[in-house]
């Protein structure tokens, strides 16, 4: 479950990110937050191969990994909000 949730938020936060581009704007703190929830989905997807190889279901979808999914998705999003801060924070010294 948390490998889908971290795919979830990598692909809205990567669509995020080109949606910015297109329009000609930089924002650091959506590219680290794609970056970070990219890295989290690429070691899941090994722990999955591996475990399935293993003989377990591919897949956990259990109490258990749905609360590791949340955790994984506020920290994240508490990173991103942080960064976003410091990016605002930079902004107005300008």
């Amino acid at each position: 479950m948390c490998e889908l949730m971290t795919i979830a938020a990598a692909v809205a936060f990567t669509a995020w990110h080109f949606a910015n581009r297109s329009r000609g704007r930089r924002d650091n703190a959506v590219f680290t937050a794609m970056l970070m929830f990219w890295g989290a989905a690429l070691m899941w997807s090994v722990d999955c191969v591996a475990n399935a190889m293993d003989g377990e279901p591919l897949l956990d979808i259990s109490k258990e990994d749905l609360l590791l999914g949340l955790i994984v998705w506020a920290g994240g999003l508490a990173v991103f909000g942080v960064l976003r801060a410091i990016d605002r924070k930079r902004d107005f010294k300008c």
